[in-house]
């Protein structure tokens, strides 16, 4: 088992694991600690605690302290910075007459690199805008094209469910989502119910697609032959949640339904026989 503590960066929704060494820390606490990049204020969701060895990257990087007072004033001084350079930089766009969108700056604890997210159609040549933004900094400046789906990550938002955006508050990864899985759900395939701000598929519709695919195997499909307590008849619609259906039954009337329970029919074999058979 190796000695831990969580913590998660700002704007992020994972969390990674760093070494505490000799410090105690609890949850909640903001801390500095060491990254490829430099150091980083960072927020703790877990204090110490232990976890198995293979969970953890190795070599794990160390907590370097606990936040002081002027660590705190540090940070909110990259802040203020971030809002600048986001402000310089869309300036400098626009002098460039590049085709991209500035979405986000980030500065790290040090103020040894700032990086600029962006989106576009297709690749930019940024290169003149890099050297202007350098000039200006005196710092590393590393601009990163990003997605539609990064760009909703990062700028938050509450979408149709009246919630705040899943990937910017607890998804860890996107995950791949399919127009097949709100075919399964019964959902309408307009574009406008199933898509999030981001343009893509919502993320939720992969939330609930196994218990779907359950719940699928246990209820005929629409226009199956069944029979039924009353006789036989052919299934018009289905609601998966309640295992229910509706059947026209022959002889009946173009407009008489039943419903049932999925549990209180039988799927005929083979479909409707053919006259004669």
């Amino acid at each position: 088992m190796t000695n831990v503590i969580s913590v998660r960066f700002r704007g992020g929704c994972k969390t990674y694991y760093f070494d505490p060494r000799e410090l105690t820390v609890q949850d909640g606490d903001d801390v500095i600690v060491e990254t490829n990049q430099g150091l980083e204020f960072v927020h703790c969701t877990q204090g110490n605690h232990p976890v198995a060895d293979s969970m953890v990257v190795q070599p794990l990087r160390p907590v370097l302290r606990l936040a002081t007072e002027n660590d705190r004033r540090t940070a909110q001084l990259c802040r203020q910075k971030e809002k600048d350079a986001f402000r310089i930089c869309q300036k400098k766009i626009a002098e460039h007459k590049l085709e991209m969108k500035l979405v986000r700056v980030e500065c790290n604890f040090d103020s040894s690199k700032i990086l600029f997210f962006f989106t576009a159609d297709g690749r930019v040549d940024f290169r003149e805008l890099v050297k202007d933004l350098a000039s200006v900094f005196r710092a590393r400046i590393e601009l990163r094209q990003i997605g539609v789906r990064d760009e909703a990550k990062m700028l938050g938002g509450i979408g149709i469910c009246g919630r705040p955006y899943c990937c910017s508050q607890f998804l860890d990864d996107f995950q791949p989502v399919s127009t097949k899985m709100a075919k399964v759900q019964s959902m309408s395939l307009n574009p406008s119910k199933i898509s999030g701000a981001c343009g893509r598929l919502m993320c939720c519709l992969r939330y609930e697609q196994a218990a779907y695919e359950e719940l699928v195997k246990a209820v005929p499909k629409v226009g199956a032959f069944v029979e039924t307590p009353a006789g036989y008849g052919t299934v018009s619609s289905v609601n998966i949640l309640r295992s229910s259906l509706k059947v026209k039954l022959d002889g009946q009337g173009e407009d008489v339904f039943k419903s049932y329970q999925a549990d209180e029919i039988a799927v005929i074999p083979g479909g409707r026989p053919n006259p004669g058979e």
